[in-house]
């Protein structure tokens, strides 16, 4: 049995050449995270405009290249490595970047595959999980941390090293929380800053709500 991650958007919207470099790096300020593992990133993926594509492509020879597709030949860790996506999508041409394991060959069909599923779903088709990652990635490092990483006794040991977000308890004030944790209701009421961040290619600053 496989035991890569899930093919997961982690940006709502196109991504700016100044987000997509972001998105990039997006875990290494994440304390816990082995930065040699590719690990973190494996199965992430997001779109981009034609100019980014382009330009990836014609930054370094690709490690390999075939009809709307092509692998970057530089590693971003361990097996991991970019892969940019030209897909027609409903009659429209658009371009997408995932990272992806090449110890599985066949991933990078598989994210494509995945990629035209997603997108050709309802219009809010993002999952759960999709949601959190686009929540951790517009959230300002002030924000967010690493449970029991400042202080191990705040925390039970089984949550050690889980992701934690800020939010407004109302009467407590703002608290951190476990990522995972937040309601359907926390997450709703963020998707909207996010996507209009993602609109006008604003920075990636949300703050608790």
């Amino acid at each position: 049995m496989s035991t890569h991650p899930p093919f997961r958007k982690v940006f709502d919207g196109v991504a700016t050449r100044e987000q997509m470099f972001q998105l990039f790096n997006r875990h290494k300020d994440t304390p816990g995270i082995d930065p040699i593992s590719g690990t973190p990133y494996a199965g992430e993926y997001f779109e981009i405009a034609a100019e980014q594509y382009h330009f990836m492509l014609a930054l370094l020879p690709p490690l390999f290249q075939r009809t709307g597709m092509f692998g970057m030949s530089e590693y971003k860790a361990g097996n991991v490595t970019s892969v940019f996506f030209a897909i027609r999508i409903r009659g429209r041409e658009r371009w997408f970047h995932g990272f992806c394991d090449l110890s599985d060959k066949r991933s990078p069909d598989a994210m494509r595959a995945a990629i035209i599923a997603h997108e050709t779903g309802a219009v809010d088709s993002m999952t759960r999980e999709e949601k959190l990652e686009a929540i951790w990635s517009a959230t300002h490092s002030d924000f967010k941390g690493i449970a029991g990483e400042a202080n191990p006794d705040a925390w039970p040991p089984e949550h050690h090293g889980k992701r934690t977000i800020l939010i407004n308890a109302g009467a407590q004030g703002t608290v951190f929380k476990l990522l995972e944790d937040l309601s359907d209701e926390e997450i709703d009421n963020r998707m909207p800053a996010i996507h209009a961040r993602s609109r006008r290619g604003g920075a990636s600053d949300a703050e608790p709500s």
